[in-house]
């Protein structure tokens, strides 16, 4: 079996691809939208309010 140059740059292609539709998926996915709608006020947030500013002050 040869395995030329090109067949690793088209698995490696193929690999990225349903990585970035792996992280799409997740990304928009029902369990994060809470977590993501957070984070998008977080600079509209006073200080100590937040829970994600809360989590961070515990680690």
């Amino acid at each position: 079996m040869d395995i030329d140059i090109n067949d690793i740059r088209a698995l490696f292609t193929v690999l990225v691809f349903v990585s970035f539709i792996g992280v799409w998926i997740w990304a928009w996915s029902d369990k994060r939208k809470k977590a993501f709608e957070e984070a998008a006020n977080l600079p509209f947030v006073e200080d100590g309010d937040s829970e994600i500013e809360q989590e961070g002050a515990r680690r």
